[in-house]
Order: structure tokens, then sequence, then C-alpha cells
């Protein structure tokens, strides 16, 4: 805030961040759910093959997300209702 941004901003950062990360760390709840689905179709995959296998989908979405996330700034449009991108105080 002190940067002039609003909150809203920094959650929509923060969420864009932890969204393509999620599928390749292994402290996502469901990853352990994941990982036999995965061996279902491929005995002898693993953490290190689901990983290999999700992240070029990681860098694709990262570098997707920061180009609208980017542009969206760029607009100046607002993340919803009531929610500017930049901090007004009252």
């Amino acid at each position: 805030m002190l940067l002039g941004y609003s909150p809203e901003l920094s959650q929509a950062v923060y969420r864009i961040g932890d969204s393509v990360t999620n599928i390749i760390s292994p402290m996502m709840s469901f990853f352990a759910l994941i990982i036999v689905y995965f061996e279902k179709y491929d005995k002898k995959a693993g953490i290190g093959t689901l990983i290999s296998t999700m992240l070029p989908y990681t860098i694709v979405f990262t570098i997707l997300w920061t180009i609208l996330m980017i542009a969206w700034t760029l607009l100046g449009l607002p993340l919803g209702p009531g929610a500017g991108i930049y901090y007004q105080p009252a």
C-alpha cells in the first residue's frame, strides 16, 4: 500500500504465482492422489515424472498469466466491484 497499489492487486498477483506452481509442488494436498492416477497409466511414474510432465504447462501458464496481469494493469481495468488497481486512501 505504501507503493500505491491496492491490496486486491497484491492478492491477484499472489494467486497467479500460487496457481501456476501448485501442480509441480509436492506440498499440494492432492499431489499424492495425482501420482496414483498417473501410475495407473505409467507404472514407473513417480514425483519426478509428474513434475517433469507438468513443468512445460507451468512455464506457459506463468508467461500467459503474467502478460494478462500486465495488460490488465496497463489498461487500468478494475479488479472487481469497488476494487481498483491503485490504492486511494479514504
